[in-house]
């Protein structure tokens, strides 16, 4: 016992040491759950959409945020606040603050696709095994700071192969954007839906819901208030969505 306890505070192990026990320090306040799941991802984020905000009357996706209501859009071309960020005139609301999983320093090293804190974790952990072992196998400062050096390389060298299959379990987080209302049914909220003129009311993949801008090809009858449509195509230039009467209830099996 004593033997290891030398060789885990001597050069270079030491210096891993000390990170290793803070890293195991931070795992066990994550079990304990005294920090909550979204420090697992290292600060990163896109919002956690509760309500998306309705559409102001040039057509646009209301503001997507945090865990709660977002505002409603009124400027033409602004696309809402996303994580702790905001997109530019016509960007995505993809968050300009907080540490992105895939990208920095770690993703220019190949260890992107997991949060930081895991691969973090596994550089500290595997640096601290090869340099204890080393440290027991070797003596001398030419030795040890061989044996630092080789520490350094495989762990990178083991954290890159461990990402790449660890990547599967966090998948990266796609903003909400104006596309992904093609394709959904619609409920129209005017009178009538024209060329010139129309709202409809479409719910997001998350169960959030948004008062949006729509136009239709021709004068169809069928858009009226309170009947459903079909959301087939979006007009970037007059920034509204083109819909089409649909039934949900004449589809085969319904």
């Amino acid at each position: 016992m004593g033997g290891f306890i030398a060789a885990a505070l001597a050069f270079p192990t030491a210096l891993f040491s000390f990170a290793l026990v803070v890293v195991v320090g931070y795992w066990l306040l994550m079990l304990l759950g005294g920090l909550g799941f979204d420090a697992l991802h290292g600060g990163h984020g896109v919002g956690h959409a509760g309500h998306v905000g309705h559409v102001g009357h040039v057509g646009h996706t209301g503001h997507v945020g945090h865990g709660g209501q977002a505002g409603q859009a009124g400027q033409a071309g602004d696309v809402g606040h996303g994580a702790g960020g905001h997109a530019g005139r016509g960007g995505h609301g993809t968050g300009d603050h907080g540490t992105h999983h895939h990208g920095g320093v770690l993703g220019a090293l190949g260890l992107g696709g997991v949060p930081v804190t895991v691969a973090v974790s596994l550089l500290v952990a595997l640096a601290w095994f090869v340099s204890l072992a080393g440290t027991v196998l070797t003596s001398g400062a030419p030795a040890r700071g061989g044996v630092f050096a080789v520490a350094l390389v495989s762990s990178w060298a083991g954290t890159r192969l461990l990402v790449r299959p660890l990547s599967r379990l966090f998948p990266e987080d796609r903003p909400a954007t104006r596309g992904d209302f093609v394709g959904r049914v619609c409920v129209i909220r005017t009178g009538r839906v024209t060329a010139e003129f129309g709202q409809a009311e479409v719910t997001a993949e998350d169960g959030s819901t948004a008062t949006v801008q729509v136009r239709a090809l021709t004068d169809e009858p069928g858009l009226a208030a309170g009947r459903t449509a079909l959301i087939f195509d979006y007009d970037a230039d007059g920034e509204h969505f083109l819909v089409a009467p649909f039934d949900p209830a004449a589809l085969p099996g319904t």
